[in-house]
């Protein structure tokens, strides 16, 4: 678990459901629950929200037991939309408060509306933890001119592959948890030699130990897999560890690899 700056405990692992639709999303949410996660990520902009709440109803689980994130997509922000567009979530998972609500991406036009707006869901007490996402380092100096709640996280791509080292080090100079997003690079470096090295080392796919790196980087991780034994196989992790010969040859990686969009370079 991390600690938020709201207060909240936040699981390190959650399952991403980006992609994942209709039953595909249902029988995902489920099966990660059944496994022990205790963390789901999704957004009004994946279109599976009511998949994903009935899956954690069914799963039994108390509510308080499972940290649901959500977020408000570009075409929904500005103060009165996302109002709207929180409540819509909030019935489509079937739940009184959300535990963690994150504007999605940085437009330039709504963003300080969208912004006091989620600050507004807080004193209401629909949303327990407030946050960003896609946001660069002059996107929250500006945010902060005008916060009256500082961001609890900023969800963004990274791996060993995009490390964004001076934006992960203003986020946590500034109290902020990092969302790595993407961690398994969508499968494209699962092969890299370096990579498979350290796994064979340890006896652990190489997913497991992308989403190990970024634990150790103090990354809330969020892998999305549909897959039943590749869930259970991200989930299990804390059985090896890294050594600091490990991370220095992951830490050398870096090759500004991007597997998703980049509206960090937004205005």
């Amino acid at each position: 678990m991390a600690r938020l700056s709201s207060g909240y405990l936040i699981p390190e692992i959650g399952l991403g459901v980006y992609l994942a639709n209709g039953n595909e999303a249902y029988q995902a949410v489920l099966t990660a629950l059944k496994h022990g996660y205790r963390h789901i990520d999704t957004a009004s902009f994946y279109r599976n929200e009511a998949e994903v709440g009935r899956a954690i109803h069914d799963s039994g689980l108390p509510r308080e037991d499972v940290f649901i994130t959500t977020k408000v997509w570009n075409s929904d922000q500005g103060y009165e939309n996302t109002l709207a567009a929180c409540e819509s979530s909030l019935n489509k998972l079937g739940t009184t408060f959300i535990d963690l609500y994150l504007i999605h991406a940085p437009v330039p036009e709504t963003r300080k509306e969208t912004y006091r707006a989620l600050e507004k869901l807080v004193e209401e007490r629909k949303v327990r933890s407030i946050g960003i996402s896609n946001y660069n380092i002059h996107h929250i100096e500006e945010l902060k001119t005008y916060a009256k709640i500082m961001p609890a996280v900023n969800q963004i791509e990274l791996s060993p592959y995009l490390q964004r080292r001076s934006l992960v080090q203003y986020c946590q100079d500034n109290g902020i948890v990092l969302e790595a997003y993407s961690p398994l690079t969508r499968g494209e470096k699962l092969n890299d030699p370096p990579l498979v090295r350290i796994a064979q080392q340890h006896g652990k796919t190489t997913a497991q130990v992308l989403i190990k790196w970024c634990l150790k980087k103090g990354y809330v991780t969020l892998p999305k897999s549909v897959n039943e034994s590749r869930i259970i196989q991200n989930f299990t992790v804390n059985d090896f560890d890294l050594s600091a010969e490990d991370m220095n040859v992951l830490d050398g990686l870096e090759c500004g690899l991007m597997v998703a969009w980049n509206p960090l370079e937004w205005e």
